[in-house]
């Protein structure tokens, strides 16, 4: 049931590595308040290559800024007219993401976090070994790197939460900086929903030091990630 109240647009934008589990959760949020009567736009990478904005880009650094951008864009056209944007997009880099964040100003940054190796052993389609053993290049993560948000707005661990726990974490959040009214998330969570005091905002680090720091853990598990693979390969050929 639609609840008849004052509505305004924002981004809820879900970045992390592929297989994290963004558009499974975007699908989700954007379900939900649908039924609350909200406009709801979710967006994802087929999104941009069936509306051919990804037309003539590669999976190289530049390309997946250009990506990421050409999304914004359309979330920031989405916004200012009232409607939530959801994106739900692998967008590697810190740089347009911070940049889509001041233009856009109603932004909201979803860190969907989830450990290499976790991402490996569910992967289906096997792209991650196929990226350790060589054959998948300028893929995020094992030969191209991801860069996690500083300070986002939420941080999710699909790993240990379910979807549904999640998505309370980022009803609760859009609800503690007023993009949401606690009447809507009542009505989306079946509970009384209240509206939190605002935890002071963790200074962002140098760009340096982040970079420094970031790249760190993911080049250690991509090793033991190799090391493995590469065993694997090692006794498959003596047999």
């Amino acid at each position: 049931m639609a609840l008849q109240i004052e509505k305004s647009g924002f981004t809820l934008w879900f970045t992390g590595m592929r297989g994290a589990g963004k558009t499974t959760l975007a699908s989700y949020i954007g379900q939900r308040l649908r039924n609350v009567g909200r406009q709801i736009e979710v967006m994802d990478g087929e999104d941009l290559e069936k509306a051919h904005l990804s037309s003539g880009l590669d999976a190289t650094k530049d390309a997946r800024n250009s990506e990421a951008r050409r999304l914004g864009y359309t979330a920031k056209l989405l916004t200012r007219n009232g409607v939530v944007a959801i994106s739900a997009s692998l967008s590697p880099y810190r740089e347009p993401r911070e940049s889509l964040r001041r233009e856009i100003g109603r932004f909201v940054e979803v860190f969907v976090d989830c450990p290499v190796e976790q991402l490996i052993a569910r992967d289906t389609k096997g792209l991650y070994k196929k990226a350790l053993a060589g054959e998948l290049p300028n893929f995020t993560g094992i030969t191209e790197p991801y860069e996690p948000p500083n300070n986002p707005e939420v941080i999710v661990k699909t790993h240990e939460e379910s979807v549904e726990q999640s998505a309370q974490k980022i009803f609760q959040t859009l609800l503690d900086l007023g993009y949401l009214k606690p009447v809507e998330v009542s009505a989306i969570i079946g509970a009384k929903a209240r509206r939190r005091p605002l935890p002071p905002k963790r200074p962002s680090r140098p760009a340096r030091a982040a970079r420094r720091s970031a790249p760190k853990a993911k080049r250690t598990v991509t090793r033991k990630a190799v090391r493995s693979v590469k065993s694997a390969a090692h006794r498959r050929a003596r047999r």
